[in-house]
């Protein structure tokens, strides 16, 4: 295990102290200053390997897990694993510092909130940094898992409640269907290795599998990514506290979606189905989030809308990038593609800078005004300067305006959709000129929604009526973390070619190992001339500029909208259909009998198992090498019916018990007739210890109190009873005569010199399968603790009440 390993390990380790050292801590300082370290040290560790990346290095290391599954878990830091593991531990700890100063030590289970976040940043961790695509899940799970309790952290509010149950359902049910494409792409790959899969691509690229792998991964990553139809968790989980907004929902898990398709396009990538996938959902989606955020009344709906809008916009440029890997482009025409994969990767930077800044900074109007209603706040631009200037750098950045980062991309990506329309591939030619309307109506939507949240918050009167409370500047805790992220947004606007240098120029080759020569020279500025992105960018501003202005006027067209239309309203009219429909059906069959449960089981055991016994011809029964049945074994036999028999039909437990007891006992002969001494002492040994404990069992039970009465005969009872009989014994004497692999009996006859035992069944349960025997002897004594309490409780009632 290296160094990697510990790293992503890290966050749930320290998560296993936390409640011990909230405990202790508790009166005397913020359990948020321990938890600091956790990913302030993994962000120094990393930065450690910032020179070597950028020089093409990459740091494998594999940790044995389940080697005879080719599961292990192999750690790849290159340069794509390495910006987001440094925007997880960078943002994270910028995260922990504001949730200091946000969230009261007293008033709040901070236990609860840093064990939550831990494996939130540990599983995020695992998630990037992992060359399995198994392993890659189980962490991709632990994330959908810890944002369920970090969205549910304030469980009380219904709204919290609900929040958490949404995302974990969409994103659930993405997961499961990533799972599948998995499964499917490492069956026609035949690994589960990320590595290989790109290198091994033009071997089973044209499979059938491959398009029906492709589509259920990309479902997978649209529900983490919350694009278009998946995107309407994102608004609902913005009822988590401040500080999980800014940490899940800007700069770590809704970009989960955006690592996976940057990680395996160049599996994907030189498709049409994925370029089009990809690229047309990416720009549905920022055109959606953006029409969506303008109308929204909450600061904190705004900025989820917005980070809809953003995300549409970066799995866009993946998408458009893709076209690349097409083999029948040139050299200048892949270079020119490539280009959206640099701007995608720049732009998910940007991105985690202005909106971590900007979500801290409605949750300390929020903190500070009580409200986070947009038509309650107005004129805070005097009384909170500082947070108006965070405001301003953060939402004019998302808007695309200079001199911040956002513009930076936000130019860049119009020049990839003005070369994406020129394309002469996939038939883009047909509809081309659509991809950059929608990105230009989408920037103008995006403008409208940055004034919104910049002016609408800040400049008009003052409504110190409609406040609960005295409004005042953040004391400077809160504002350490936001004031950080904006210096960072001004700095990448005038230094960008250092992160370029040392960041994105690594990742790109990461994603696009062949083109990495592409961006070797590529220089980022602010100005390149009045090209037509120059024009598109002042018609942005100017457009939307005017419908800022006039926009009571025509806010009301938001209102023809039919409100049973929308997305969200169709997930609740499917739960509750699903509900109700599940109770019906639940209903008709659970009836509270348990006979009626067993028959359900019973006859689905004889239909499944004896349809396919006939459908498949399974029925092959060879005697033909069967021994001589003797005297004796007829003996036995006739003895064990009447066994059993004796077992049923009687009337007293002590009789039922002996029966049971006996025919044991005649399985014991049956034993030694077929000279196996070692089964039949084990068995003998068992039936010992079985009938001494139900004997001692049956004589502590309690009295019943009414008489047994006499079960009438049931045809169905016995059918079924016959019938399951009837499939085992078939199912057997199949087995017996049909041999489709060598006996395992083979490699138990070695016990002795295997395990050093003389009893090969002692051998099999102790030493081969001992973990199975543990776990067995373990669910039977939790099954005796059970019936133990449940007859103490019962009698203990009948005590007080005299009711049982």
């Amino acid at each position: 295990m290296s160094w990697l390993h510990f790293m992503i390990l890290f966050p749930f380790i320290f998560a296993i102290v936390v409640p011990v050292i909230h405990k202790k801590v508790t009166p005397k300082l913020h359990t948020g200053w321990f938890v600091l370290v956790v990913p302030f040290a993994i962000f120094i560790y990393l930065l450690s390997f910032i020179p070597k990346i950028s020089k093409g290095e990459v740091f494998l290391s594999t940790a044995k897990w389940i080697p005879s599954y080719d599961m292990n878990f192999t750690t790849y830091l290159d340069g794509l694993s390495l910006v987001f593991g440094l925007l997880i531990a960078g943002i994270g700890t910028l995260v922990i510092l504001y949730s200091i100063f946000y969230l009261s030590q007293h008033k709040e289970a901070l236990h609860n909130f840093y064990v939550y976040l831990l494996m939130f940043m540990g599983a995020m961790l695992g998630l990037v940094f992992s060359d399995n695509i198994f392993v890659l899940y189980v962490f991709w799970e632990i994330t959908s898992v810890s944002s369920f309790l970090l969205i549910a952290y304030w469980y009380e509010r219904e709204r919290s409640r609900y929040g958490a149950q949404k995302a974990m359902l969409i994103t659930v049910f993405g997961g499961l269907a990533m799972l599948a494409g998995f499964i499917m792409l490492s069956m026609i790959s035949d690994t589960t290795s990320i590595r290989e899969m790109i290198a091994l691509v033009d071997l089973y690229k044209g499979q059938p599998l491959f398009l029906a792998a492709m589509i259920l991964i990309l479902v997978g990553a649209f529900t983490k990514s919350a694009q278009f139809p998946f995107s309407i968790w994102l608004p609902d989980a913005m009822e988590a506290p401040t500080p999980i907004s800014a940490y899940l929902h800007s700069a770590t898990m809704v970009k989960a979606g955006i690592y996976l398709v940057a990680r395996l396009t160049p599996i994907f990538g030189g498709t049409a189905e994925w370029f089009w996938l990809v690229s047309g959902f990416g720009l549905f989606t920022l055109l959606y989030g953006s029409i969506n955020a303008v109308k929204q009344t909450d600061l904190k709906a705004l900025l989820a809308y917005s980070t809809i809008s953003q995300l549409g916009l970066i799995m866009s440029l993946f998408g458009l990038g893709s076209a690349s890997l097409y083999k029948g482009l040139s050299v200048e025409e892949s270079s020119i593609y490539a280009a959206a994969i640099f701007t995608a990767i720049f732009h998910l930077v940007n991105h985690s800078t202005f909106k971590g800044s900007l979500f801290m900074v409605v949750g300390i109007i929020d903190h500070e005004t009580g409200t986070r209603d947009i038509r309650r706040l107005g004129g805070l631009m005097h009384v909170m300067p500082i947070s108006f200037t965070l405001t301003i750098i953060g939402g004019f950045s998302m808007a695309g305006l200079p001199p911040f980062n956002g513009f930076l991309s936000k130019e860049m990506f119009l020049t990839a959709v003005i070369e994406a329309s020129k394309m002469g591939i996939f038939h883009v030619n047909s509809i081309g000129i659509l991809i950059p309307i929608i990105a230009w109506i989408a920037s103008v939507f995006t403008f409208i929604y940055c004034m919104i949240l910049v002016f609408k918050t800040f400049r008009g009167k003052h409504k110190v009526l409609k406040l609960d409370k005295e409004v005042h500047e953040a004391p400077i805790g809160l504002l350490i973390s936001p004031i950080i992220l904006a210096t960072l947004v001004i700095l990448l606007f005038f230094v960008p070619n250092m992160l370029s240098k040392w960041l994105l120029k690594p990742a790109f080759a990461s994603v696009l190992p062949t083109l990495s020569s592409v961006v070797e020279n590529k220089k980022i500025s602010a100005f390149h001339g009045f090209n037509l992105e120059l024009m598109m960018t002042i018609g942005v501003v100017l457009f939307g500029t005017v419908l800022y202005l006039l926009l009571r006027k025509w806010y009301r067209l938001y209102r023809l909208y039919p409100q049973w239309l929308t997305l969200s309203n169709a997930y609740n009219q499917s739960l509750g259909w699903m509900e109700r429909t599940s109770k019906s059906v639940t209903t008709t069959y659970m009836t509270g009998y348990i006979r009626d449960y067993l028959v359900y089981i019973f006859a689905f055991i004889i239909l499944i198992l004896g349809g396919s016994l006939l459908l498949f011809k399974g029925i092959s029964i060879d005697t033909s090498k069967d021994a001589p049945i003797s005297i004796f074994d007829i003996g036995l036999v006739i003895g064990m019916i009447i066994c059993a028999v004796t077992a049923l039909v009687s009337k007293s437990r002590m009789t039922s018990i002996i029966a049971v007891g006996a025919l044991g006992y005649m399985v014991s002969f049956f034993f030694v007739l077929f000279r196996a001494p070692d089964l039949a002492l084990t068995q003998l040994v068992v039936e010992t210890v079985t009938t001494a404990l139900f004997l001692l069992c049956f004589y502590h039970l309690p009295q019943l109190k009414k008489e047994i009465t006499r079960v009438r005969f049931k045809a169905v009872n016995a059918i079924i009873s016959i019938g399951v009989g009837a499939i085992v014994t078939i199912i057997a004497l199949a087995a017996n005569g049909t041999h489709v692999f060598d006996s395992i009996s083979v490699y138990y006859e070695n016990s002795y010199e295997l395990a050093g035992a003389k009893n090969i069944v002692n051998a099999i349960l102790v030493d081969f399968r001992g973990i199975d025997t543990m776990l067995e002897i373990l669910v039977l004594t939790v099954a005796g603790l059970g019936v133990y309490t449940l007859i103490k409780l019962k009698l203990t009632r009948g005590d007080k009440d005299e009711e049982v």
